[in-house]
């Protein structure tokens, strides 16, 4: 697929696990309609509700920093379209994600039966307090902009456990991995981004409109 040679693999994606995740599957099916033709570009994509997919790149980049081995449970924050919850489905045991607006986790939890992806689970809420009644995580994704990490993720972490979380400003933020190893949290700097605001009582708040 052309979108991994280019946008993927040159920029020094590794990960066969996660080259293969991305060739398989279908990026087209989690956009709009009306949007499939841009669904394969090197840029994010909206996809309703102030939302977006991220491009190819920040999702392979993001689930190669996880360092997922098969046998995992992964929260993911942020469902959005489903389509990075897909891709983590191919690579681990078990995905659980959680969405805040109603109208994409329903049409997420749709596409994902659909294709038939039995281990991720969509639930609503606000992903800024994790998913307690199944922690610990194996691993935790955070697909959207945090002022800080969320108290609750650090918590719900397992012992050996990574995260992967964009924290900063609203309009900048540099995407970090923590591990939890004897109990202390070590953080690591990976490259500059830029998401959407994770909205949350531990993110930001809601802006009037919503």
């Amino acid at each position: 697929m052309l979108m991994v040679a280019e946008q993927i693999r040159k920029r020094g994606i590794r990960s066969p696990k996660v080259l293969a995740a991305m060739e398989r599957v279908p990026r087209h099916l989690f956009v709009p309609e009306e949007l499939a033709a841009r669904s394969y570009n090197d840029e994010p994509v909206p996809i309703g509700e102030r939302q977006t997919i991220s491009q190819p790149y920040m999702v392979a980049a993001m689930t190669e920093a996880l360092e997922l081995e098969g046998n995992e449970r992964v929260l993911e924050i942020g469902a959005g379209s489903g389509y990075q919850a897909a891709i983590l489905g191919e690579l681990a045991r078990e995905v659980i994600t959680i969405e805040a607006r109603a109208p994409l986790a329903d049409a997420a939890r749709e596409r994902l039966a659909k294709l038939g992806y039995t281990n991720v689970r969509v639930v609503t809420g606000d992903g800024t307090h994790g998913w307690a009644e199944g922690a610990p995580f194996d691993a935790i994704l955070v697909a959207a902009a945090a002022p800080q990490v969320p108290a609750p993720l650090i918590e719900q972490l397992a012992e050996g456990g990574r995260m992967v979380i964009p924290v900063g400003k609203s309009d900048r933020q540099m995407l970090t991995r923590i591990r939890k190893s004897s109990g202390q949290i070590v953080q690591e700097q990976l490259f500059l981004c830029q998401f959407v605001p994770l909205q949350g009582e531990h993110g930001w708040p809601a802006s009037p409109a919503e």
